[in-house]
């Protein structure tokens, strides 16, 4: 069945054909030599006849009269509320009528063979299939003496420029350049709308988000704005916002991830960009580009292409606009920071055909994830769910929120993935009610900070920060790990190895490229030993002195605007600078456990699968050793080791052996009086 778009199309080919017939006929006539014998050498006038014959005359009314019912037509249709791909291709790129009937021209051999072979005639050289630069002026009724003609084929013209159509061979004379149609401009006209091969890795499909800056730039956009630069907080809001701006302006968009382009030379990212222009233009659409600093990467080139277009470009980035990228000034705005309530609305969107039990309250109103995110969070939970046969669980949306994390933050600290509950935890009463208030300030950040704007000014991000401070194996990782499990985020270790640099600055410059990747992470950022780099400024006595100070401050200052979840732990709260301490939301002190938690993590430790013996004596082990919680952990797993290699069940016999080598790991003296009567099993 012929589409409208098919049927409009065919008919601008058929007014082509019509005057291909008429100068083909005309050159035929003016043949001086039709018995030449070396004719065979390009398309004989038999060929020509039996190539004329394959279709019915047209009808033979006039060209002007055929166009008018042709353009009449298309109007009806139009007017129905059916845009024509060829008439609203020629709006958004600018075109003349004579550069549609150039781009017609072009496009003839593309949708029907015979014009190979015609154009091959009237090039007069059989090798050129396609139409010259001369012919196809001729066909178009236009003088090639006339410069006015021939600009509309030259570089800075909406045809070339546009990349609607290529001029070939280009070291030949002006007039027989070949004239080329893309494959992906012809393909569109007959109604594929696949984009080119290049950009399809980097085309992202993103749900609009409605918000007020949205109905506002939509405004700004029906009213002739075309670059906008939106920069945003959460990554995915400003894509989302600029969506619906163009929605709302009565656009169709176009979305990049420009996240993708990393490793692209310029030359790559300059060609990416001007497809990327030119798939806009065939939907009709605008264009959305996030973030527009990935682009700026790759140089300057890439960056003028895109905005210096007559097309809608909506530039999203996460700082603010910087003058060199365009000579353009753009519209600047700043998309929305979405709070508790905000995120709700959406995860219950999302989450609505799932089961009423998933309580997005709970389980992900408190992470910072825009609204394309949240779709995708969503998408990956049923993709879980389906791999497990069941109904999508809290346990999937976790991991569909994980999903959504970039890696780039697992090339600067380890990632722990959390198997640790509230349960696992052994601690005193007043350290576990801390804890359970450090995650509710993270559950609850956006609620208080972004509704109840109990933080203005001063450029203060909107970050949780907490302090755990006690001797080692106190419970401080493992606390730090329940907290991102309770939230439903992984967990990044940082190694101070790969940070601290004894070159200057450089510390500072690792430090901001771990913040950097870790505000646009979910997860909880765990700094172990902080006092390394978050020790007390001194005075200044040298120039080590001097730098080591302003190492400190500019750790204060980025602490300050993190909108992340971190937590350092130490085991000398005495050596953190007390301007650190100022600025942390929580600091919670990790005691040596008493006897009462010793032996609950005693028994904790012992427990099934592990095979244990009837002999152990828990209030012994609890009374006797003045362990902290890892080194209980760590006498139980040796213990455990000492019984599988003797092939028995885990007894007093393994754990005093245990507890016995623990004594020398800690430097500590093996004395009868503290085994007491399990002295004797000491080998």
């Amino acid at each position: 069945m012929t589409t409208p778009d098919l049927a409009y199309l065919l008919g601008r080919a058929q007014l082509v054909e019509a005057r291909v017939r008429e100068l083909v006929a005309l050159r035929r006539a003016d043949d001086p030599a039709p018995d030449d014998p070396f004719r065979g050498l390009y398309v004989s006038e038999e060929t020509v006849t039996r190539l004329l014959a394959a279709e019915q005359p047209v009808d033979q009314s006039s060209d002007r009269e055929a166009r008018a019912a042709l353009e009449a037509d298309a109007d009806a249709v139009e007017a129905g509320g059916r845009p024509l791909r060829l008439r609203r291709l020629a709006r958004m790129a600018g075109l003349s009528e004579v550069d549609v009937e150039l781009l017609m021209i072009a496009l003839l051999p593309d949708l029907d063979s015979r014009f190979e072979r015609l154009y091959g005639y009237l090039n007069d050289d059989v090798s050129r299939r396609r139409a010259s630069v001369g012919l196809a002026l001729q066909l178009a009724g236009e003088s090639a003496m006339t410069a006015t003609a021939r600009a509309r084929l030259e570089p800075s013209r909406p045809l070339i420029r546009r990349g609607l159509i290529v001029v070939e061979e280009p070291d030949r004379p002006f007039l027989t350049r070949g004239l080329r149609v893309p494959d992906r401009v012809s393909a569109h006209l007959l109604g594929d709308d696949a984009p080119a091969a290049g950009l399809a890795g980097l085309i992202d499909e993103v749900a609009p988000y409605r918000a007020p800056v949205a109905d506002q730039l939509g405004r700004a956009l029906a009213a002739g704005v075309r670059l906008v630069h939106l920069r945003e907080q959460v990554v995915g809001t400003g894509s989302a916002v600029a969506v619906a701006a163009l929605t709302a302006a009565g656009m169709g968009s176009l979305t990049l991830d420009l996240r993708r382009l990393a490793g692209a030379s310029a030359a790559e990212a300059a060609t990416l960009a001007e497809l990327a222009i030119r798939e806009a233009l065939l939907l009709g659409a605008g264009l959305v580009a996030d973030p527009v600093e990935a682009l700026a990467e790759a140089g300057q080139e890439p960056l003028r292409r895109l905005t210096e277009t007559d097309l809608p470009v909506l530039l999203i980035g996460s700082t603010t606009w910087d003058p060199q990228w365009s000579n353009e000034s753009p519209l600047l705005a700043e998309a929305p920071v979405l709070g508790g309530r905000d995120r709700l609305v959406l995860w219950e969107r999302e989450l609505g055909e799932h089961d009423p039990a998933l309580d997005p309250a709970s389980l992900a109103v408190h992470l910072a994830l825009g609204p394309g995110q949240v779709q995708k969070a969503v998408r990956a939970a049923e993709a879980s769910a389906r791999m497990n046969g069941g109904p999508v669980s809290a346990e999937d949306l976790r991991r569909g929120v994980r999903a959504q994390n970039a890696a780039g933050l697992e090339r600067l600290a380890r990632r722990i993935e959390p198997e640790v509950t509230w349960d696992d935890l052994v601690l005193a009463p007043t350290v576990l009610r801390g804890l359970k208030e450090v995650a509710a300030r993270a559950r609850h950040r956006d609620t208080v900070l972004t509704d109840w704007r109990m933080r203005r000014g001063g450029g203060r991000g909107h970050g949780v920060t907490a302090l755990f401070a006690g001797d080692s194996g106190t419970g401080k990782t493992m606390s730090a790990e329940v907290i991102a499990s309770d939230l439903g985020l992984d967990l990044y270790t940082v190694n101070l190895a790969t940070v601290v640099d004894k070159y200057i600055g450089e510390t500072e410059k690792n430090l901001e490229r771990i913040f950097a990747e870790a505000g646009g992470v979910n997860a909880v950022l765990f700094f172990d030993e902080a006092d390394a780099i978050f020790g007390k400024r001194s005075d200044v006595r040298d120039a080590h002195d001097r730098y080591a100070n302003i190492e400190s401050a500019y750790l204060l200052q980025r602490l300050e605007t993190f909108d992340g979840l971190a937590v350092l732990a130490t085991n000398l709260r005495a050596n953190i600078d007390e301007a650190f301490t100022r600025r942390l939301d929580a600091i919670l002190d990790f005691p040596e456990p008493t006897e009462e938690l010793r032996r609950s993590l005693w028994q904790r430790c012992l427990a099934p699968p592990l095979p244990l013996a009837d002999d152990i004596d828990y209030d012994f082990l609890a009374a006797s050793f003045d362990f902290a919680g890892g080194s209980i952990r760590s006498a139980s797993t040796s213990a455990a080791y000492l019984a599988a290699a003797e092939g028995v069940p885990v007894g007093m016999r393994q754990l005093v052996a245990a507890v016995e080598q623990e004594y020398r790991k800690l430097g500590r003296l093996v004395l009868e009086r503290e085994f007491g009567r399990y002295f004797s099993m000491i080998a």
